[in-house]
C-alpha cells in the first residue's frame, strides 16, 4: 500500500539552540524534545525522570471528597459494597485494582461484570437488580455510568447509591449519583483531563488513603495495572499519564502482580516490557475473556494473590485468546473474500461487509484489520440478539461519527467517537446502510486521507546513531499517542549484504550510508521489496529506531516503516 511521507519543519529557533546546550544533546533530540511541548531543562528532567510526587492532589478532581466520605460511611456501617466495571482492559484492570484495595480493608466487597452480549457496554438494569438481590447498598462504577442516568435512577429507587468513575466525555445532564468522578465535567477543574479509567480509579484509591493516612507506598502495588490501562485504551502519554504509566511500567518489569506475572509466563517472557508489549501481548489476552466468555475470568485473574493461582487462570484466558485469534483469522479473510470478489466493493472509498454468522466478539478487531489493509472507512456488521450489530473503524484525520450521525435515521443506536464507533440496525436497512455511508464518506473525505500518512520527526545520518544518541532516545518512553516512538528518515542508504524474507512475508536486511557502520533492519510486512533491495541501487527509509534482545545480546536495530526505490 503506498504511504504518504511527512517530513517535520526543521526548526531553527533560539529556544532549539538555548535547550540543546542546556542538555548537552544532538539537535535532532532537541527537537524532539520542543515536539512535545518541552522547552526547559527544567521540563526536560521532568519529562525524563518523571516522580509520583508530579502527582496532582485528587481532592482537585469534582466530587472526590463526596465519593470518599461515602466510602467511609459504607465501612463504618458495614455496608455491602458492589464495584461494577466494564469487560475491556480498562474496566478490568479498573475493576481489579479497586477491589483489591477496597476488599483488604473491608470484607463486604464484590466485583460484577456485564456480559458482552446480554447486557451490553456500561451500567445495566440486571447489574443493579444483581445488587439489590445480594444486598449491596453502594455500587462503584469503573469506566462507564457517565450517561447513564436512567439506570442511576433506577437503582435509587431500590435503596442503592453511585459513584460513578469515568472518563469519557458527559452530556449535558449528569446521572444523580452520590458522586461524579469525571475529569471531562464541565465544572471539573482538574488539571490533567486524559486519565484512563483505570486511572479514575488509581485517584479515588488515593484520595481514600491520603485522607485515612495510608501509606502511598501501599498503592505502589497497583501501578502496573494502571499501566497496562493506560497502554490499552491508548489515552495521551503526557502529564499524569506519563508520570503513572512510566512507574507502572518499571513496577511491571520489577515486581507485577501474580496475575500480569503469570500472564507475561504464558505470552512469552521477555527481558523487559514495553508500553507496546502490554498493548499486543497482555491487552489481548486480557480482553479475549470477554469476548469470547466472561470478563469476570480477567477480574479473577489480575486479583489472584499466587503466582500458581494465576497460572491456572492465565492458561484459560491464553486459550480464550487463541479461540479469538482463530475467529480473528477467519472472519477476516472471509471479509476480504466479499470484497475482492466484487469490483464495485474494491473501488469504494468505505467498506462495509456483513456475514450474520461472524462472532460480535472480533468484528471489531476485523474492522481495523480491514481498515489497515484498504485504509478507509470501514463497518463490520454480524447478527447479535435480534438486531445487526456493528463495529465501525476510520482513518486519521476523517470523523466517522460525524458520517455516521449523517446516517443516523437508518440506525437504531450508534456511540463513539471520531476514530471508533458501535452501531446497531435492522437488517432491512443494511443495503441503504451501505449505499448512504459510501455516499456521506465521499462527499467529504479528500484523497489524501486515504493514503496513510508516515509523520517523520526528522532526518538523520546514520553515523548520528551512537550509543549517547540511543540511550536519550531509549529515555522518551513510554511510548504513545502525544509521545509515538519517533521516526526517522535516511536518504541514499545501501543494502549491507543480502536482503532476505522471513515468515513469509516480512523483510530482515543491513544497511549503511556512506561509509557508516551497518545497522541490523526489519520490516514487518515489506517482503514485497526484497528485490530491489538487492539491486546494488540506493533507496530511501524511514524508521523507528529500538533495542533488540536475542540471548541477553543487546543490539540497535531499525525498524523499517516503509521504503522508497530510488530510479
Amino acid at each position: 500500500m503506498q504511504k504518504r511521507w511527512v517530513e517535520n519543519p526543521v526548526d531553527q529557533s533560539e529556544v532549539l539552540a538555548q535547550l540543546q546546550q542546556a542538555l548537552q544533546i544532538d539537535e535532532v533530540l532537541a527537537r524532539l524534545l520542543i515536539s512535545r511541548g518541552i522547552h526547559s531543562f527544567e521540563e526536560a528532567r521532568e519529562f525524563f525522570r518523571p516522580e509520583l510526587a508530579h502527582l496532582h492532589d485528587p481532592f482537585l478532581m469534582q466530587d472526590m471528597e463526596k465519593a470518599v466520605l461515602r466510602i467511609e460511611q459504607a465501612l463504618a456501617n458495614d455496608e455491602k459494597i458492589l464495584v461494577f466495571g466494564d469487560y475491556d482492559v480498562d474496566g478490568t484492570t479498573a475493576v481489579s485494582l479497586v477491589y483489591s484495595f477496597l476488599h483488604k480493608l473491608h470484607p463486604k466487597v464484590d466485583f460484577y461484570i456485564p456480559d458482552r452480549y446480554h447486557e451490553g457496554y456500561g451500567i445495566s438494569f440486571q447489574g443493579i437488580d444483581y445488587a439489590e438481590t445480594h444486598g449491596f447498598s453502594l455500587i462503584i462504577a469503573l469506566d462507564c455510568g457517565i450517561k447513564s442516568i436512567d439506570k442511576v435512577d433506577y437503582a435509587h429507587e431500590k435503596g442503592i447509591d453511585f459513584i460513578i468513575c469515568d472518563h469519557h466525555l458527559p452530556g449535558k445532564e449528569l446521572p444523580k449519583a452520590v458522586a461524579v468522578l469525571d475529569p471531562k465535567r464541565s465544572d471539573c477543574s482538574y488539571p490533567f483531563k486524559e486519565l484512563a479509567g483505570c486511572g479514575i480509579g488509581f485517584k479515588l484509591i488515593q484520595a481514600f488513603a491520603e485522607k485515612n493516612n495510608i501509606p502511598f507506598e501501599e498503592l505502589e502495588f497497583y501501578l502496573d495495572l494502571v499501566a497496562v490501562s493506560i497502554a490499552a485504551d491508548i489515552v495521551p502519554i503526557n502529564g499524569e499519564n506519563r508520570v503513572l504509566a512510566w512507574h507502572g511500567m518499571k513496577r511491571l518489569n520489577e515486581k507485577p502482580c501474580p496475575g500480569l506475572d503469570a500472564l507475561m509466563e504464558i505470552a512469552g517472557r521477555k527481558s523487559s516490557y514495553t508500553l507496546s508489549d502490554a498493548v499486543f501481548q497482555l491487552g489481548p489476552r486480557i480482553n479475549a475473556a470477554g469476548r469470547m466468555a466472561d470478563a469476570k475470568h480477567a477480574v479473577k485473574l489480575l486479583i489472584s494473590h499466587s503466582k500458581e493461582e494465576a497460572l491456572e487462570k492465565a492458561r484459560l484466558i491464553d486459550m480464550q485468546n487463541e479461540e479469538r485469534r482463530g475467529y480473528d483469522t477467519d472472519i477476516t479473510e472471509q471479509a476480504l473474500a466479499i470484497i475482492q470478489g466484487n469490483p464495485e466493493l474494491v473501488n469504494r472509498k468505505t467498506t462495509v461487509v456483513f456475514n450474520e454468522s461472524w462472532h460480535k466478539g472480533v468484528i471489531g478487531i476485523v474492522a481495523s484489520r480491514l481498515t489497515e489493509m484498504y485504509y478507509r472507512p470501514t463497518v463490520v456488521l454480524t447478527q447479535s440478539n435480534g438486531v445487526v450489530a456493528g463495529s465501525a473503524r476510520s482513518v486519521v484525520g476523517f470523523d466517522l461519527y460525524e458520517a455516521l450521525s449523517a446516517c443516523s435515521d437508518l440506525l437504531e443506536q450508534f456511540g463513539g467517537h471520531k476514530y471508533a464507533a458501535g452501531l446497531t440496525m435492522r437488517s432491512e436497512n443494511i443495503a441503504a446502510f451501505q449505499e448512504r455511508f459510501e455516499e456521506v464518506v465521499s462527499a467529504s473525505i479528500t484523497e489524501e486521507l486515504l493514503i496513510q500518512e508516515i509523520k517523520i520527526d526528522a532526518t538523520l545520518h546514520l553515523d548520528q546513531i551512537d550509543g549517547k544518541f540511543f540511550r536519550i532516545l531509549h529515555q522518551f518512553e513510554p511510548h504513545g499517542p502525544q509521545n509515538m516512538s519517533p521516526i526517522f528518515l535516511s536518504k541514499n542508504v545501501y543494502t549491507y549484504g543480502t536482503a532476505t524474507v522471513v515468515g513469509g512475508k516480512h523483510l530482515k536486511f543491513k544497511i549503511r550510508q556512506d561509509d557508516s557502520g551497518y545497522f541490523d533492519c526489519i520490516g514487518f510486512g515489506l517482503g514485497d521489496f526484497c528485490n530491489a533491495l538487492n539491486s546494488g541501487k540506493a533507496f530511501d527509509v524511514c524508521y523507528s529506531i529500538e533495542e533488540n534482545v536475542w540471548k541477553d545480546r543487546r543490539t540497535v536495530q531499525l525498524r523499517i516503516r516503509d521504503i522508497r526505490s530510488l530510479a
